[in-house]
């Protein structure tokens, strides 16, 4: 899940069972506003509800979240990045010739940005 690197930065989780957004803002270094917007984004998240609406996140739901933080603080991935991570959606393969297509069109760009030099 996080990369052991980053379980240095970030405090232990206490064995609780259920944690207020107040705590998991804490716990994983993420402002209130922005777990409740990762809420909307990650379909991953979803803390249970009770009384006036309350969150209470569980243990899995703190890991899935500091996932997500690193995924795009660490990582630098964006929203939809982070979320075809979490899902498996990009696989190796297709990452592959990406990577691929990409060294193709920077070589021909060299060549192309060597021929306007020579004019």
């Amino acid at each position: 899940m996080l990369e052991p690197s980053h379980n240095d930065e970030l405090p232990a989780i206490p064995g609780k069972r259920y944690f207020t957004i107040g705590e998991v803002s804490d716990l994983c270094d993420v402002k209130p506003h922005v777990l409740r917007y990762w809420e909307q984004e990650f379909p991953q998240l979803k803390p249970v509800k009770r009384r006036g609406n309350r969150r209470y996140y569980q243990r899995q739901d703190v890991l899935m979240i500091r996932q997500i933080r690193s995924l795009l603080y660490d990582q630098g991935f964006t929203i939809g990045g982070a979320r075809q991570q979490l899902t498996g959606g990009a696989n190796a393969e297709q990452a592959t010739q990406y990577h691929q297509l990409i060294k193709q069109m920077i070589t021909e760009l060299e060549e192309v940005l060597d021929v306007l030099k020579a004019s």
